[in-house]
């Protein structure tokens, strides 16, 4: 695992990940491989509740492969609207070997966008 020098990348790419949660059990959203050789900067995160009428709610963490450390921990999201889980001035990075996932209280209720850059 080589994280690379974010004094000097080589490349920065934007990237949007866009899931629906149609399960409550839990759902990998991003993954950067042990071997990636980036790390991940997480910008962004929205949960929209698309159920106009039940409110769910949101469990939003990283695990490093062994330990999970949760952003957003049953994060309740009212109907037909938008929760701000992370934005830019509060992004983190995503190291090697970490992966991002969550959790909805409702299958098919909450969609979630997560807005990053790719690192390398």
């Amino acid at each position: 695992m080589t994280a690379p020098n974010l004094a000097s990348p080589t490349t920065i790419t934007g990237k949007t990940r866009r899931v629906g949660i149609t399960t409550t059990a839990s759902v990998g959203i991003l993954t950067n491989s042990s071997s990636s050789n980036k790390v991940l900067k997480i910008n962004t995160i929205f949960a929209a509740n698309v159920d106009g009428s039940q409110s769910a709610n949101i469990t939003v963490l990283v695990n490093d492969g062994s330990t999970d450390v949760h952003i957003a921990k049953t994060l309740l999201v009212p109907p037909s609207s938008t929760q701000v889980i992370c934005q830019k001035d509060t992004y983190f990075y995503m190291e090697e070997g970490h992966t991002m996932k969550a959790t909805a209280s409702a299958a098919n209720d909450i969609d979630l966008i997560v807005g990053y850059e790719e690192i390398s």
